[in-house]
């Protein structure tokens, strides 16, 4: 399992974010697939606890049935970055209907925000799955394309909590961008890492900051 991206992904869309360049010690949790009752919640405590920062890449469709779960993501001061309105998959989905239903997701986050200046500065994307056809980056140049360095892979059953968290601590490094899942497939491998990624990277003197 790569829990690393490979190299030659950056060098192919250098348009996209992969890693941000940071002088000092620096990561960047990101979760994905939220937000939800449960999941979503333990990852806001953990935060919480460690006083570290991340980015939630919510799905519009749970925005509007958990708002109460989503507002407590932005009024705990984290980022927010639109995930599509259904999870879609750019390589099956036509240009138009990939941006209409990024549309929807922004227009539900917008719905939600408490402070419309909040919303209007929500201009983060990852297309689901990592992949996005190049017609339909060119037509997203309004928003900063989010992907990542390092996959927890938290969601595979077949991989056990300790081997999630010893590959993800090995893959990431200071400017990683490391993708977690705040759902509930990925929640046994979720609360197990997680809590103890932090505590590891925090004790070598780690910031955890969201992505502006």
């Amino acid at each position: 399992m790569i829990h690393r991206t490979p190299f030659f992904l950056p060098w192919l869309y250098p348009s996209l974010t992969w890693r941000i360049p940071a002088d000092h010690k620096e990561l960047f949790l990101s979760f994905d697939d939220g937000p939800v009752p449960g999941p979503t919640e333990y990852v806001l405590e953990t935060l919480e606890k460690f006083a570290a920062k991340a980015t939630f890449f919510c799905i519009g469709e749970n925005i509007r049935k958990h708002s109460h779960v989503f507002k407590s993501i932005v009024h705990n001061g984290h980022a927010i970055g639109n995930h599509t309105y259904n999870h879609v998959n750019g390589w099956r989905t036509s240009v138009d209907e990939y941006l209409a239903n990024i549309q929807r997701c922004k227009d539900e986050i917008q719905s939600q925000c408490l402070e419309k200046s909040e919303a209007s500065r929500m201009r983060l994307f990852r297309p689901p799955y990592g992949r996005i056809s190049r017609n339909q980056i060119s037509r997203l140049s309004s928003y900063k394309i989010i992907m990542w360095d390092v996959l927890s892979i938290d969601y595979d059953k077949r991989l056990t909590p300790e081997k999630c968290l010893r590959n993800t601590i090995r893959a990431s490094r200071s400017g990683s961008i490391i993708v977690f899942h705040d759902s509930y497939k990925a929640e046994k491998n979720l609360m197990y890492t997680l809590p103890r990624f932090i505590e590891h990277y925090s004790s070598l003197g780690f910031t955890f900051k969201a992505i502006e």
